[in-house]
């Protein structure tokens, strides 16, 4: 591995210890007279042992080409946020500091910003052979209700943003399997603060069901059961409209919740549905969604049993199925390539946060897996294997439905 990739490495991982000493500041927080000094001292040296993980890093760039300088930047920001965090650490302001801990979460953000630019700077391409692996779970907060009861939703940024709306993100959650409202932030801070510049509800007849929806060019999609198929509501001309697909069947869900029959996903190829029908016997189906007329293009059967997957998602026109391993880990074990018509069984185990989780998507806007697990914000980075000739897919022309 060369020393790039070192970097990119322990930068990912400083990121990850600065995120759980936010989190557990932010339990002092909530109940600063549950914790005795020793264990404030204790956050303490956690603090002063990261800030001197990421100097050491620091000091041994001394390269002077503009990638390693950007580098150096980036650790100089994920310093100054230590410091940040110490400084507002005091048991006297414990109760008064939630916007020092809303600056550490912006710096935080900032450097995952600057990681993107250096390490990924082909956002768009599928200049690869797949995914390799995946980060840590980020952990950005609990849901904008502040209600760890509204366990089924759904948050992440457009897949295809319209301009000025590049820095957009969208929650939408409730306590049960349904979508009856959505919020519109206009960028991170705001997410973080709760700060919506628009909250819609869904017209009664048009409201949802089931948690895999997504959020792309303005539009939202997802599942409707009346009649039971594919809805959207475009939010720039505020139009419904719906579409049946002959066969998919209400019969067959993801392991973790019923009511997920059709799951939406967007990638670098364009837009998709997966669902399972009784003529598949179970199996997951994948189809190609034509986006001008709302209609399926092209599908494909695979051969797995869509209730044994606990979700899935597509990056450069392949599925990727998930299933759950134990109480605390998932394994990507399973892909699809639409392009070649062939599939693989392979295992990539990443971690989950809490227990169950309602949405997975991919953004290929920011190549970031972003997951509503047990009411809280998650993302993942994830890692590809360059090595492939970047490649151009032409949508089909054959309108099926």
């Amino acid at each position: 591995m060369g020393k790039l990739g070192e970097y990119e490495i322990k930068v990912t991982e400083y990121e990850e210890k600065i995120v759980k000493l936010t989190a557990k500041i932010e339990k002092m927080e909530e109940n600063p007279d549950g914790y005795s000094e020793s264990e404030r001292n204790e956050i303490k040296i956690e603090i002063k042992q990261v800030e001197a993980l990421i100097v050491d890093l620091q000091l041994s760039i001394n390269g002077s080409t503009a990638v390693l300088k950007s580098l150096r930047v980036q650790i100089t920001v994920m310093v100054e946020t230590l410091n940040r965090l110490e400084k507002t650490y005091d048991k006297n302001l414990i109760l008064v500091t939630r916007r020092e801990y809303l600056k550490v979460q912006l710096q935080l953000e900032e450097c995952e910003r600057r990681h993107q630019e250096l390490f990924y700077p082909n956002i768009g391409s599928c200049a690869h052979t797949g995914i390799t692996k995946l980060s840590k779970p980020i952990v950005s907060q609990l849901n904008a209700h502040l209600n760890a009861g509204y366990k089924f939703g759904g948050w992440g940024k457009d897949s295809k943003p319209i301009p000025d709306r590049e820095s957009m993100y969208w929650y939408s959650g409730y306590t049960s399997a349904s979508i009856i409202d959505i919020r519109f932030y206009t960028n991170y801070k705001n997410l973080i603060l709760r700060n919506h510049f628009q909250h819609h509800s869904l017209q009664t007849s048009w409201r949802g069901t089931g948690t895999n929806f997504i959020f792309r060019d303005n539009t939202l999609y997802y599942q409707i059961n009346s009649p039971f198929g594919l809805a959207k509501l475009n939010f720039t001309t505020m139009a419904y409209e719906s579409r049946v697909i002959p066969k998919a069947s209400s019969g067959f869900s993801y392991a973790y919740f019923s009511s997920q029959n059709f799951d939406f996903a967007a990638d670098e190829t364009g837009l998709w549905v997966t669902y399972a029908t009784q003529q598949s016997a179970g199996r997951m189906v994948i189809a190609k969604i034509n986006e001008a007329s709302f209609g399926i293009e092209e599908k494909m059967e695979t051969s797995i049993y869509k209730p044994g997957v606990s979700n899935a998602f597509m990056v450069c026109g392949t599925l990727y199925a998930v299933r759950t391993i134990d109480t605390i880990t998932e394994e990507i074990f399973y892909k699809y390539d639409t392009k070649t018509k062939e599939e693989t069984y392979i295992s990539i185990p990443f971690e989950r946060f809490q227990e169950k989780y309602s949405n997975l998507h991919y953004n290929p806007a920011d190549q970031k897996l972003y997951m509503y697990n047990d009411g809280y914000y998650v993302q993942y980075h994830l890692w590809f294997n360059h090595t492939a000739v970047a490649t151009t897919t032409t949508a089909p022309q054959v309108l099926l439905t």
